[in-house]
């Protein structure tokens, strides 16, 4: 007999909830269904059907999959064994990181360089500090936090277990713990047992079955329902041995996904994309349902849900909790589940309850006995109160109340009081008594054990290791994670066609600035740089592969988690995912770039161009995810990156050949995959070629009106080009290489391809390390960082806790109202303005036409009322709001919108706050900060700013967030995010309307309580409220004087009055066949009553047709004509000139920027990141060229010290827009309530960046002029200041032109491809890559003259040139011999007064040495370039900035790319 024979399931349904025999009977008769050979196809909807409406045919929508079963009869009869796990928890204990009091201060920009400079130190401290492991010990005993005290408990296979606690009471905690999510912990001590197994084995081996449920809702939003669903299935779906006989695996996956969207009632959601909140998908509740059936399909038998409930409507949460007892029963799980505001239906569901109050077991026992226990213990009974609110407010000091002639004298009211109660309580002894009897169970009956163990062996498919916690083997994964990846591929067109569009942009460019190169010496160095450039565009086109690593974490983890996937799997399937995509478009680049830039035509020689060229693609590909996994945040990737690739790119043995480079430095090269790869591709056309010198390599020559030489080569002329020979004009292209660059063309094969090859292979396996063994998730949810409070915010936060201390419980938050409330403007009184909606209709484009979303519908909002808008989840309730909030920017709208009779002006959005579903905030600022941010720019000019301080203080105080004043929003939890959601709204005192969708979801009981009685107390100060609202209790919901109740489709159910005690809408719902019984909460019962969840609707006509034939809805127009009539003939309220904004446009700029400033300064990773890479790369190419002299070769080096300048904007550009974008939808957010002007947000972004801009400059400079010896022209030492002043216009340039890019681009994904697409353009314009002289008309007239890096290179280059002589080296002469007779002097002179240089020895007969250059102005001044002009071109250079910031300002305008 196994422990699960003696759990009685069928006490758990009583008062007609479940049957759980006929669900079993039901289970049964779907078992012999999955045993035909075939199972039927779901139904196609047909044309006139209404997809809102969900499918037509409805029957068997609560049949549970039996199909994910492996315990039913039919499975039993195929020899599945069942799969049963008891959990027991033994002391168990969490720990964090922290002490009492102990918070983590977020990391400033002063204290990122600081900690830089002292990590040597810190490391040196770490290291003599690990000699001494006891004191170690101790140290981290005293930083260590416990959260959860020791709990003990059990659970048996069967049964259900609900935890309930206060927000930070350790629910979380408890259940990661339960479900073996310990990574985010400092340590969790204690026994956990999984049906007799251990924790370690079962994180080993069983990881797959014991899973937790997230309460954030993480998806890939670019894939449909459909595509989410079947890659789990696809991962999950047992082995033949663990399938019943005769049904394939695609059958199987079929069935099961059909009877999960059938069971959660997202059928119709299959092919709408998952969505999230800046990509439009579906609605908030359809993508929480989702995440069930994701959890779900891992069949696994120990589930834990975090308050899973969370944005479905009352009917649907009721069902989610019916299906888990049902499957519970018959499966034989093992379930936990914490719930906020869970109803009294709901509650009865369970067979246990475990009350949490700070981290301490207070309660462990039946639910029914918990009410009777608490008041036991002296806590006022609140019979109309549901009991987990009741008993979860008994350990809250603000909400309970104590028995008549009780207090907390003498009634357990403190954690540990509570929890010393309860263990010497009866239900204490009996639990750890029955703990004992069922440790002792598990130890020597070994049944379920065995059962499991041979179940688990018998899903995984062939070949799959016993040890294995898959079901599907690796090849398996990659399978699946290759089909999810190909799909997200092709459904994100607009970034398929915009790579494909710049690569193929980039490749005309690069061919049109080579077209053609002759076979002469001329042709040398530029078919180096054609080879060199297509390279590296190439490549540098994987810099997007970054922060696409990073977005992908939240994904990775959780499904991971499920054990759907090892994560090294990712890595190969996304790497053969891409080959398609990237090998067409990287083919297409290399014949475009290939033919048109003259290379050799051969067959050998383009494919081995294009193989090299592509394994480079690859090669770095991986390199950059490999950056992209390691890192934490995507400033610290792009801080990498750009530390490497410019060193990559310096020491390609292309700029320097390796035998000139630095010996201490030289072994980058063979450590640079580019370098192997330039070598390929270079010694592939060079080994296929042979040229002929002619024109300015030849030495002496003609010059302008000179006929003194022979046109060709003579026996008293010279080929400079590299590996000439005396008196040959024809060289071998393998002997220019070995004598300029020192490479071998038999290297080609025997070294370059297999070291690249090697390469990529290495970084492949990197990839596959990294997500292995160094996974990066970023901050758990138990760490909260915190600002340093100054003066003025620990004041303010002493006042707050002197406040919280002193306040009496339950009349806290009542007095707050009422001091809160009636500090409401004079416009808020009864008699202010009226808010209709009449047949309002709201159509999207979909596929194929349009689809309906809102139908006809009507309603007004009264001043001094609260509404409440319901509806099943996806009904519409969040899209009716953001209609009637003005907040669509796409689809038709149809119907009138009036307020007081009369459409809307321009103060509308600014008169209204809307607290929307996602909470969207910047996260660098405190909640108090956010707070005033909103009170600042949205009340009146008018109001004081001690007034808008003092009303913010009064909201801080209000929702509660007394302790989290300080903390940084990025580090709050969801239920406080939510809170602050509210607050910044409220602190807006909207003059007209105040919308909140689902402000309570998230909340606990007591919280959501606090909020709408305090919206109750708004109401009756005379401000309009709409709220959406889910799962309210009985008391809630009375508290709205109003209901518009919405049904699938947008449609009306009903809109009216809700009546004491919901009278009227009981009487509605009554008069229409549902009658309503006296005990059930009304707000749960119409929703099952008009379908909303799976169960079917009460009566036989749909309730929105009833809603439309009632008295009751012409009543309702009636009332909208009357209430237009009385506002029109009120006369029109003077409210002066009616603005946009509340505040001016310098004063929003003032606030707007001074919170970019705050947000800038604690991110320290970005800005630092900025800093060190700026001083990194200087350092690196100062080290590279130090102190250089007055030789050719030192000139060549000064013109590339100064030519690594432009890669600063590329540099500036990569951090920025990731930034820009990511604020942008901070805006989006809070621009739709004109919080602040596009043009002020533009300017903000820009003016913050300025300073760290000036800095970056500073030190790049300082590292760059000074170890390299610059200034030592004729402009001397101030020259090297006019440099300063060009390399801070530079970088301002850069910063300018990145945000440009990111308002030009919809997302992070597509601006990064912009970027080596511009950083090409603009160096090989700029008459440095391509010499002026040379370069093709077409460019040399417009864009050569529009790039920027002309002006910057030709300001830099000049005046560092400028009068600066210089002095040939031995092996940089020209030599060559006069004819017989005559002296250097006399047969070189022509030539030298028409090109410069000097003749080092001029009277010799024989053996001329001459140097190309006798002064720097010779090299700059055949290239276009003139001292004199370098301040034209410094102000031409601060133009282009000016530029941008328009641009930017006028993109930020007309492009937001957010639509909904």
């Amino acid at each position: 007999m196994t422990s699960h024979d003696d759990i009685p399931t069928s006490s758990h349904f009583d008062g007609g909830h479940v049957d759980v025999s006929r669900a079993e009977v039901a289970f049964d008769q779907l078992s012999r269904q999955l045993s035909r050979p075939s199972v039927p196809q779901p139904k196609t909807l047909g044309q006139d059907e209404d997809i809102e409406n969900g499918p037509a045919d409805s029957e068997a929508a609560f049949d549970l999959k039996e199909y994910l079963s492996s315990s039913n009869d039919a499975h039993q009869r195929a020899g599945i064994r069942h799969k049963h796990v008891g959990v027991i928890w033994e002391d168990l204990h969490v720990d964090v990181v922290g002490g009492a009091g102990h918070k983590i201060y977020v990391e400033t920009f002063e204290m990122a360089i600081l900690n830089f400079f002292a990590s040597p130190l810190s490391f040196g401290w770490e290291a003599l500090t690990s000699a001494f492991p006891m004191s170690q010990r101790r140290k981290q005993d005293l930083e260590l936090r416990t959260i959860i005290q020791r709990s003990s408990g059990f659970l048996k296979p069967g049964e259900m277990c609900l935890v309930l606690g206060r927000p930070g009471s350790g629910c979380t905690t408890f259940l990661k713990s339960i479900a073996n999510r310990r990574g985010e912990y400092a340590r969790v001590g204690g026994q956990v047992k999984y049906a007799g197994i251990d924790a370690t084995e079962m994180a080993k081996m069983y990881k797959g079955e014991v899973v937790y449920n997230e309460e954030d809702d993480i998806h890939i939003p670019t894939l449909t329902v459909a595509q989410t669903l079947a890659f789990a299935l696809a991962t999950k779906t047992p082995g033949p041995n663990g399938r019943l006989p005769g049904i394939s695996r695609t059958e199987f996956d079929q069935t099961v996904m059909d009877s999960l969207l059938k069971m959660l009632n997202i059928s119709h959601t299959s092919q709408t994309l998952v969505g999230d909140a800046f990509v439009r998908g579906v609605s908030g509740g359809e993508r929480k349902r989702v995440s069930i059936a994701e959890m779900m399909a891992t069949r696994a038998r120990v589930q834990t849900w975090d308050n899973s409930t969370r944005g479905l409507d009352a009917s649907t949460a009721l069902d989610f909790v019916r299906s888990l007892r049902i499957m519970t029963d018959v499966l034989g799980q093992t379930t936990f589940v914490t719930l906020y505001q869970a109803g009294e239906s709901i509650y009865e569901l369970f067979d246990k309850v475990l009350v949490l109050d700070e981290g301490r077991q207070v309660y462990f026992g039946p639910p029914s006995s918990a009410r009777a226990y608490f008041e036991q213990l002296g806590y006022k009974p609140l019979p109309r109160q549901s009991t987990p609110d009741y008993i979860t407010g008994c350990t809250d000091p603000n909400e309970r109340q104590f028995q008549t002639g009780r207090s907390a004298k003498d009634v357990p009211s403190t954690p540990e009081s509570l929890e010393n109660a309860y263990l010497s309580s009866q239900f204490g002894r009996d639990m750890f008594d029955s703990l004992e009897k069922y440790k002792l169970l598990m130890e020597t009956e070994k049944a379920d054990q065995e059962a499991f163990r041979a179940a688990v062996a018998a899903d995984k498919k062939r070949g799959v290791s016993k040890k294995s916690p898959y079901t599907v083997g690796f090849m398996g994964q990659v399978r699946a994670l290759f089909w999810r990846r190909f799909q997200m591929k092709l459904q994100d067109r607009f970034q398929m066609v915009t790579s494909f569009s710049m690569s193929l942009i980039l490749a005309l460019v690069i061919g049109s600035a080579y077209i053609q190169l002759p076979l002469t010496s001329a042709g040398a160095f530029t078919r180096g740089s054609v080879l060199f450039v297509a390279m590296l565009t190439a490549c540098l086109e994987n810099f997007g592969e970054m922060p696409a690593m990073m977005f992908g974490r939240p994904v990775l983890k959780k499904q991971t988690g499920y054990s759907f996937y090892r994560p090294a799997a990712v890595a190969v399937a996304n790497t053969l995912a891409d080959l398609p995509f990237s090998a067409i478009r990287v083919l297409i680049y290399d014949i475009i770039v290939y033919f048109m830039s003259g290379l050799n035509r051969s067959a050998g020689g383009f494919f081995t161009f294009h193989l090299f060229n592509y394994l480079t693609f690859l090669t770095m590909q991986g390199f950059f995810r490999t950056l992209g996994l390691l890192s934490s945040t995507v400033s610290g990737a792009f801080r990498w990156a750009n530390i490497f690739v410019p060193n990559m790119i310096e020491y390609t043995g292309y700029m320097i050949p390796v035998f000139n480079m630095k010996r201490a430095l030289f072994w980058i090269y063979y450590i640079n995959p580019l370098s192997y790869a330039f070598a390929g591709c270079i010694e592939n056309e060079f080994m296929r070629i042979v040229l002929t010198c002619d024109g300015n390599y030849i030495v002496p020559r003609n010059p302008p009106g000179v006929s003194k030489y022979p046109t060709g080569l003579g026996v008293n002329q010279v080929c400079t080009l590299f590996g000439a020979s005396g008196g040959q004009d024809l060289i071998a292209g393998r002997s220019y290489l070995d004598i300029g660059y020192g490479m071998i063309v038999s290297d080609i094969w025997r070294r370059n391809l297999l070291v690249l090859i090697a390469f990529l292979i290495f970084f492949q396996f990197t990839q596959i390390l990294a997500l292995e063994f160094f996974p990066q998730y970023g901050w758990g949810t138990s760490t909260r960082v915190y600002a340093k409070p100054n003066s003025e915010t620990e004041q303010l936060n002493t006042v707050l806790k002197e406040k919280k201390n002193r306040t009496t419980p339950r009349n806290s938050d009542v007095q707050i109202s009422e001091k809160f409330a009636n500090g409401q403007s004079s416009q808020q009184t009864a008699g202010g303005r009226v808010f209709t909606w009449e047949n309002l209709n709201y159509y999207v484009p979909v596929a194929g036409g349009t689809r309906r979303l809102l139908n006809d519908v009507s309603g007004y909002v009264k001043p001094g009322t609260l509404t409440a808008l319901m509806g099943a989840s996806g009904a519409g309730k969040t899209t009716c709001l953001d209609v009637l909030a003005q907040r669509k920017n796409i689809g038709v709208i149809s119907g009138d919108l009036l307020v007081d009779g009369r459409p809307l002006d321009a103060g509308f959005a600014r008169g209204t706050a809307y607290a929307e579903q996602m909470d969207v905030h910047e996260g660098t600022a405190t909640v108090r900060e956010a707070m005033r941010f909103s009170a600042y720019l949205r009340q009146p000019a008018s109001v004081p700013i001690s007034e808008k301080n003092a009303y913010v203080e009064e909201m801080i105080e209000l929702l509660e967030l007394q302790d989290l004043s300080e903390a940084l929003i990025f580090s709050l939890d969801m239920e406080a995010r939510k809170r602050l959601t509210i607050g910044v709204e409220l602190a807006s005192k909207p003059d007209l309307l105040l919308f909140l969708d689902e402000p309570t979801s998230g909340l606990d009981g007591q919280s959501a309580w606090n909020v709408v009685r305090f919206l109750r107390k708004l109401a009756q100060n005379g401000q309009c409220i709409l709220v959406t609202i889910h799962q309210p209790s009985s008391l809630l919901f009375e508290s709205f004087d109003r209901i518009l109740l919405l049904e699938a489709g947008g449609k009306t159910v009903y809109f009216g009055d809700i009546g004491t005690d919901s009278c009227v809408v009981r009487d509605y719902f009554g008069r229409h066949g549902a009658q309503c019984p006296p005990n059930v909460n009304m707000a749960e019962f119409m929703l099952e009553a008009i379908g909303a969840g799976v169960t079917p609707r009460i009566g036989d006509r749909d309730w929105g047709d009833i809603w439309r034939d009632s008295p009751e809805c012409r009543a309702v127009h009636e009332e909208i004509q009357a209430l237009k009539s009385e506002g029109l003939s009120r006369p029109v309220a003077d409210h002066g000139v009616q603005t946009t904004y509340a505040t001016s446009f310098l004063y929003q700029l003032r606030i707007v920027t001074k919170r970019n400033f705050v947000a800038l300064w604690r991110s320290a990773d970005y800005v630092f990141s900025r800093l060190f890479t700026h001083a990194c790369i200087s350092l690196w190419v100062s080290l590279s060229f130090l102190q250089l002299g007055h030789t050719v070769r030192d000139l060549q080096y000064r013109v590339f010290g100064i030519f690594w300048c432009s890669i600063l904007p590329v540099i500036v550009m990569n951090q920025v827009e990731p930034m820009f974008i990511f604020n942008r939808s901070i805006f989006i957010r809070e621009s739709s309530s004109r919080i602040y002007s596009p043009y002020v947000f533009a300017i903000g972004q820009l003016v913050g960046e300025i300073p760290y801009s000036i800095l970056c400059g500073i030190v790049y400079w300082a590292l760059m002029v000074y170890p390299m010896g610059y200034g030592q022209g004729a402009a001397g030492l101030p020259g090297t200041g006019f440099q300063l002043l060009l390399i801070v216009f530079l970088e301002l340039f850069g910063v300018s032109l990145g945000q440009l890019i990111g308002a030009l681009s919809p997302s992070i994904q597509v601006a990064v491809l912009f970027n080596p697409f511009i950083a090409v353009t603009l160096s090989t314009f700029c008459g440095v890559t391509i010499p002026y002289p040379t370069m093709a008309k077409f460019w040399k007239d417009w864009l050569y003259q529009l790039d920027p890096y002309t002006h910057m290179l030709s300001a830099m280059l000049s005046t560092e040139l400028h009068g600066l002589s210089i002095q040939c080296q031995s092996d940089e002469f020209s030599v060559f011999n006069p004819p017989s007779g005559q002296t250097c002097q006399t047969w070189a002179s022509d030539f030298v007064a028409g090109f410069g240089g000097y003749l080092d020895n001029p009277n010799d007969t024989e053996g001329c040495r001459y140097c190309q250059y006798k002064v720097g102005d010779e090299f700059f001044l055949p290239l276009n370039i003139r001292y004199s002009d370098r301040w034209w071109n410094a102000s031409l250079l601060l133009a282009f900035f000016a530029f941008n910031v328009v641009a930017t300002i006028l993109a930020s305008r007309y492009l937001r790319f957010a639509r909904r």
